[in-house]
């Protein structure tokens, strides 16, 4: 298989591109330059979003392109209008965020999405992922787009800063305010997991759209915070917090505590109680969360022990004079 990654050296798109070859495809990365490309790779360097940016697509084909594009859709508008013909199957990685706030309980990919226009400059996130896949339908319809409307992504790689939060701040020891209910279930997909299912998918000649996280059950909070501890081997204290605590100290479920958000909240709806059986049913297999945290922590370390962020993402995690306050310390 010939593959085109639209992105192909951070996070989801450098998995993407190391499974590839890990299966022996031809794989060509077209990006901007500012990180390096997985070795094996062919790279074409070129910025979407400047005039003539596109050039070192001009010619080529492939089997199958994935574009990871996140902000505005006219980006995603242009690169797939010029491919179309010389692409067989367009994926674009998409979010469940396209769907209208706030999502039921257990939706589907059959429920309402967000307004959007496919050559819109960039608004929010919400409006942009939906934008990119109307892009994605227009130049290659319903039949060669395969949207992948993905949850939280963890793993190895990762670039926004949510699980290396809490890996650093376990391992740094002392009181840890960690959100409870201890048992609350949340939904998140590995990285690596994420690419595998969309190489399958791409070969299997899928289409439409399909929410792609882990299944509902798969974690809990607490077990991603106890194999912290284990993978650190810190000796931290993780202090069970209830999340009425939480809430009134003013803290943001989310981003000032990522990978959790209070019970029975929309928020919670719209995060963890999302509906897989689709991606279920068309091959999604998900590895242990002991193998995830793991692996994070193994590539975390290498990197220094610190992770790479985005610039365009806010910063994660709890300043640590809240949670002293929080905790009574």
């Amino acid at each position: 298989m010939r593959l085109l990654i639209l992105g192909g050296t951070q996070f989801a798109g450098r998995a993407l591109a190391e499974a590839a070859l890990a299966r022996s495809w031809e794989v060509t990365v077209f990006h901007r330059g500012r990180h390096e490309a997985p070795a094996g790779v062919r790279v074409l360097h070129g910025d979407r979003t400047a005039p003539g940016g596109l050039d070192a697509l001009a010619d080529g084909a492939w089997d199958v392109a994935v574009d990871t594009w996140s902000a505005a859709p006219a980006a995603v508008d242009t690169a797939a209008r010029a491919l179309a013909g010389r692409v067989g199957r367009y994926v674009y990685v998409s979010s469940c965020s396209v769907y209208a706030w706030p999502p039921p309980a257990g939706f589907t990919e059959d429920a309402a999405v967000v307004a959007a226009a496919p050559d819109a400059e960039s608004t929010d996130y919400a409006a942009d992922k939906r934008g990119g896949e109307l892009a994605a339908l227009a130049a290659f319809g319903t039949g060669a787009s395969l949207l992948v409307r993905a949850g939280l992504i963890l793993g190895p790689y990762e670039n926004i800063g949510r699980l290396p939060y809490w890996l650093n701040r376990i391992a740094s020891g002392g009181r840890v305010l960690a959100p409870g209910p201890r048992g609350l279930p949340v939904q998140y997909i590995d990285v690596r997991d994420l690419a595998e299912w969309i190489l399958d998918a791409a070969e299997r000649g899928l289409s439409g759209p399909y929410n792609l996280v882990g299944p509902q059950g798969h974690a809990t909070i607490g077990e991603l915070l106890d194999h912290c501890l284990r993978v650190t081997g810190s000796a931290a204290e993780l202090r069970w917090t209830d999340p009425g605590t939480v809430l009134a100290a003013g803290i943001e479920p989310w981003t000032q505590l990522p990978v959790w958000a209070p019970p029975d909240s929309e928020i919670y709806d719209a995060l963890f109680r999302v509906d897989v059986s689709a991606a279920l049913a068309a091959g999604l297999r998900v590895r242990p969360v002991a193998e995830t945290v793991a692996d994070t922590w193994r590539w975390l370390c290498a990197v220094g022990g610190e992770a790479p962020v985005r610039p365009d993402r806010p910063p994660v995690g709890l300043d640590p004079d809240v949670e002293r306050e929080v905790l009574g310390q």
